[in-house]
């Protein structure tokens, strides 16, 4: 009996990686931004969310690492396969586009976490980029995995400052489990916040990037017990966390009638009187640790997707070389992310890094339709195509986000 867990637990922890890091990397600087303006904007309001969100993402991360395992090949490897070059190329330039607004909100994440500090976004920005640059580039993926493992485990600190906050638990808990009334959705600003938690909770980036982890790590079929286990702890833990995050500012700057956040590091500035040093400290260093982490994983998840999508070699196990598409895209990506961060004005940071995360929310739908029409092929998944609940639930969610789209482009239209 002792045998078989520890076999269990070498199996989990041989798997472990790009699940729980594909997860966690998504509580990033625009997620952690878009967590506290939900917090600070609509106080405990937007909680009920995180449920039906964290069902939505460990069924779509699992459908992904499924099918990496099953074909031994990344999500725009087999969307060019099957749906051709052409759709491939127009899909990747919006991935691209969409990719590019997340990164730059990486770096907007890294100059307010340490202009808390007093550094200057002219200092931090440019060592951030740097060090995120040679991580990747100098380092192979076993290294790189165990670095970015350590700083999915730093997001526990949102869970400290959620606590020393001090908020409400019983309305915090009464909120996730009850339903909003009917009149919040003509709250044309409560629908846009709402498709920024969507599509903070599950970006389009995560789902090229865990299936090009997943085929890159080389987890097999043997492994789908662990894998599924990978997908599921990260997912819980990523959403946890952002739970925390909402009640935090919920719990300070909405009950001291704060309102919305109008620049990176006001979220723990405010808190610092309201819930103390320490609750400051954990969320200016949660905020720092996922920018760089996000900064790292968004750029190469940009790689890997337009590569695979061409057709060209990628890898971080690659040298440059052998693959340098992939490494410039790597290197264009996080030199224009840091530079427009530099040139934007601090007052547009904030808006600029929810815009991101709407954007995301508004592409997701595309890439679930597409893992559905991939993963339900016989011919392509065998018996491990989907079950009739993961189709439900996948395309349920698909359904509801682009309906929450088309009531906020109906709200934005002239006399509405």
């Amino acid at each position: 009996m002792l045998k078989r867990w520890r076999i269990r637990i070498f199996l989990f922890l041989a798997v472990l990686g790009p699940g729980f890091i594909t997860a966690n990397v998504d509580n990033d600087s625009g997620g952690i931004l878009t967590y506290s303006q939900a917090g600070a904007q609509y106080g405990y309001n937007l909680l009920w969310i995180m449920i039906p969100i964290t069902i939505a993402l460990t069924v779509v991360q699992e459908m992904n690492a499924r099918m990496g395992v099953v074909t031994g090949k990344g999500l725009s490897d087999l969307i060019r396969e099957e749906f051709g070059l052409r759709f491939t190329f127009f899909l990747m330039v919006a991935l691209v586009v969409v990719n590019f607004t997340n990164v730059v909100t990486e770096f907007i994440g890294v100059a307010g976490s340490l202009h808390l500090f007093h550094v200057s976004k002219f200092i931090s920005v440019p060592l951030a980029a740097a060090l995120v640059w040679f991580m990747v580039v100098r380092g192979s993926y076993k290294t790189t995995e165990k670095i970015f493992l350590i700083a999915s485990l730093v997001y526990i600190s949102y869970i400290f400052a959620g606590v020393l906050s001090q908020p409400n638990w019983s309305e915090a808990l009464r909120a996730t489990v009850r339903l909003p009334e009917e009149s919040v959705w003509r709250d044309k600003a409560y629908v846009y916040m709402a498709i920024g938690l969507v599509g903070t909770t599950i970006a389009p980036w995560m789902q090229f990037y865990l299936q090009a982890s997943i085929v890159e790590k080389g987890v097999r079929a043997k492994n789908f017990i662990a894998m599924r286990l990978d997908v599921t702890v990260g997912s819980l833990f990523q959403d946890v966390v952002a739970w925390f995050i909402v009640v935090a500012c919920a719990a300070t700057l909405y009950v001291h009638g704060m309102g919305a956040i109008q620049v990176a590091s006001d979220a723990a500035e405010a808190m610092r009187p309201l819930a103390g040093d320490y609750a400051f400290i954990l969320f200016a260093f949660g905020l720092f640790n996922a920018s760089i982490f996000a900064a790292s994983i968004l750029p190469l998840s940009t790689s890997y997707t337009v590569c695979e999508g061409l057709g060209l070699e990628s890898g971080v196990d690659k040298s440059f070389r052998e693959a340098p598409i992939f490494y410039w895209l790597y290197t264009l990506f996080i030199v224009g992310g840091a530079a427009t961060v530099l040139m934007l004005p601090d007052a547009q940071l904030i808006n600029f890094a929810i815009l991101s995360q709407v954007l995301n929310g508004v592409l997701l739908p595309v890439i679930i339709i597409l893992m559905l029409m991939l993963i339900n092929r016989k011919d392509l998944m065998g018996e491990h195509k989907n079950s009739p609940l993961w189709n439900v639930i996948a395309w349920g969610t698909s359904i509801i986000v682009i309906a929450m789209t088309l009531v906020m482009l109906w709200g934005m239209m002239p006399g509405h």
